[in-house]
């Protein structure tokens, strides 16, 4: 029987941390976590503050929007969904799609996507703030 030979001084954990496909999955995992952390709060405060103003005139919502404290956690629920969305539609087209021309493509479209409507909505609240 033959000795084993030591290759590396790492361990079993130590080699396959960051080996892994995409190289990233222990990134994308805890963003969707945080980004379901700070969605948490921030739901539950716009769902209770749009159910006090049922009947609000447009020109009462827009009062409402552009009051300071509103508007930064409105930009706050705006970043956290936009990019709790992108990373989950991310791992889907990663795991359903086939091909890798496909699967850059969807990926290009979904990012640029989310990202001109996190934009919009974003330039909106701030052209009602300010």
């Amino acid at each position: 029987m033959a000795a084993p030979t030591i290759r590396s001084l790492r361990s079993p954990l130590g080699r396959v941390r960051g080996l892994g496909a995409a190289k990233g999955g222990t990134h994308h995992w805890w963003l969707q976590r945080v980004t379901s952390v700070a969605l948490l709060p921030l739901t539950i405060w716009l769902v209770f503050s749009l159910a006090r103003m049922p009947d609000a005139t447009w020109q009462q919502a827009t009062a409402w929007i552009g009051r300071p404290f509103n508007a930064v956690l409105l930009l706050a629920f705006l970043a956290a969904a936009f990019h709790h969305m992108a990373y989950g539609l991310q791992e889907v087209v990663e795991d359903y799609v086939r091909g890798e021309l496909a699967k850059v493509g969807a990926l290009l479209a979904l990012k640029g996507a989310c990202f001109l409507l996190w934009l919009s909505a974003t330039l909106a609240v701030l052209r009602i703030a300010i």
